[in-house]
């Protein structure tokens, strides 16, 4: 690193902004957000052999860096959007990974304006703020500014006000609770916001505080009091720093994962899987999904097994071939890693599932849960006579981790505090977390379901209202006679009540 570049790191101040980063011929190739710029700045020129070739290329270019201070995190995310939209860096297009990005949409003009977060702008006469690399940082932004701004995020037909309206989320327009006029005019003060013109809001708000109390106007006095303290109380609420953090978490995971996996890229997309049943009943299993490291729930899926058995290698090798149907392909793409919850089982059967599927190219591993250890297949180069397993080993043994082989497979050992096998303890234990949830909710609806077929004078359509109202046998024994009488009728429901009495059903 350059003499005047590194005093210039060291010279950081530890408050949120925006860095640049220039190149020999002092053009700008790199615009980033940070909590604290000291800190942020210094990670891209630590553990060049962790990142990616993206970021190791950026890296390579940087000649200079300037900088500029923000009052908070939230400033440092929308100022960030607008310099690149300005500059339009080289790095901002190359280190996003092709994914879409995101824009603020307000329809400032409609009768009924609402904020949106969407992928593209189009020629519809809203406004449109952006574009922003990430859309869960800027899904944050927007819930803490709805707070101190309540804005519309969907136009009622309906002429009753939202649950949003009495939790202070939404202006109430559908009963007029607050006019047009007043709604537009709180919605400027947040296109400032979005604009990086918080402190001249600020100001105003205060203004208006002063003279609502001059004359008197207590109430309004105290409204605008509220909002003026929420927005600078903006200043000391983590919004992004958690996820940034994270990101950097993340970026040594993934890239500790390539490294010791011998992939020729980071998993983008890791799917993990499991298995959970009682005895081969209710036999469930679920896919988790993270991207770039970080969970990715609306992407999850869960399967119940066609066929109910006590046989969990049987249940894996049906789940994936379920998951590789080119139906599911289509819908839900491809992952870059695939993680079975157990060992060289459970790992074997999920395998020859992937290879009857002919998806031979995307690498599977196991997580065994008593030992932690990372289990792979060797590779066919791998099994030749008087081959060896090509790790690199100085770094393995770098990190304080080790590996053996056993039969077809290679163990690697990694130590508890390694960035990767902590990235896969997360993605194991949420695959299990969501197959037990998923396996809870069948064992209880299932278990009324039996219970009701067995009382006699409960038909099939009072059994299914039953079962689609209180789900659970807890549930059923905690209600009243009159609550169960709404449902089925009071004849029913003292039958009902009687026999799980007589019978002792818990």
């Amino acid at each position: 690193m350059d003499i005047d570049l590194k005093v210039k790191i060291s010279q950081l101040p530890l408050t949120p902004g925006v860095y640049f980063f220039k190149n020999k011929q002092g053009e700008v190739i790199y615009i980033g957000k940070a909590v604290r710029l000291k800190n942020r700045v210094r990670q891209y020129f630590q553990s060049p052999n962790l990142k990616d070739t993206k970021t190791r290329a950026l890296v390579k270019d940087i000649a200079d860096m300037t900088y500029e201070e923000v009052g908070s995190e939230l400033e440092a995310l929308f100022l960030e959007a607008e310099l690149v939209r300005r500059y339009l860096p080289k790095y901002n297009i190359l280190l996003r990974d092709d994914k879409s990005v995101s824009y603020i949409r307000i329809n400032y003009d409609s009768s009924h304006p609402v904020v949106k977060i969407v992928r593209r702008p189009l020629d519809d006469g809203a406004k449109y703020f952006g574009p922003y690399l990430t859309t869960t940082e800027i899904k944050i932004a927007l819930k803490y500014l709805r707070k101190i701004f309540p804005y519309s995020i969907q136009s009622s037909s309906k002429k009753k006000v939202t649950l949003d309206y009495h939790l202070g989320l939404d202006p109430g327009l559908e009963e007029q609770k607050t006019s047009l006029k007043q709604y537009k005019a709180n919605l400027r003060k947040l296109i400032a916001v979005i604009e990086g013109k918080q402190q001249l809001i600020e100001k105003d708000i205060e203004k208006k505080m002063i003279k609502a109390a001059s004359v008197q106007n207590f109430e309004l006095a105290a409204k605008y009091r509220n909002q003026l303290s929420a927005l600078r109380n903006l200043n000391n609420q983590v919004m992004v720093s958690s996820r940034l953090a994270s990101n950097n978490i993340n970026d040594d995971s993934l890239s500790q994962l390539r490294d010791l996996l011998r992939l020729s890229e980071v998993p983008h997309r890791i799917e993990g899987y499991d298995i959970s049943h009682m005895q081969g009943t209710n036999v469930v299993s679920s896919m988790v999904v993270f991207t770039e490291g970080l969970s990715d729930k609306p992407s999850y899926r869960k399967f119940k097994m066609s066929n109910q058995q006590n046989d969990d290698f049987k249940n894996m090798h049906e789940t994936i071939l379920r998951r590789f149907s080119q139906k599911n392909i289509a819908e839900w793409g491809m992952p870059d890693l695939v993680l079975i919850d157990g060992g060289k089982g459970q790992l074997d059967a999920a395998i020859s599932a992937r290879n009857q599927m002919k998806m031979e190219t995307i690498f599977f591993i196991g997580l065994a849960k008593k030992s932690e250890q990372v289990v792979l297949q060797l590779r066919r180069e791998d099994k030749a006579p008087g081959s060896n397993i090509d790790f690199d080993l100085k770094m393995l043994s770098g990190i304080g981790g080790s590996f053996e082989k056993s039969e077809n497979f290679v163990l690697l050992n990694l130590p508890l505090d390694s960035p990767a096998l902590k990235l896969l303890q997360r993605i194991r234990d949420e695959s299990h977390r969501f197959a037990v949830n998923y396996h809870t909710v069948l064992k209880r609806k299932y278990s009324v379901k039996s219970v009701l077929d067995e009382i006699p004078g409960i038909g099939k359509a009072s059994r299914l209202k039953v079962l689609k109202k209180f789900k659970s046998i807890r549930r059923l024994n905690s209600v009243s006679i009159d609550e169960l009488a709404e449902i089925i009728g009071h004849d029913k429901a003292n039958k009902l009540k009687a026999y799980l009495k007589d019978n002792n059903v818990a």
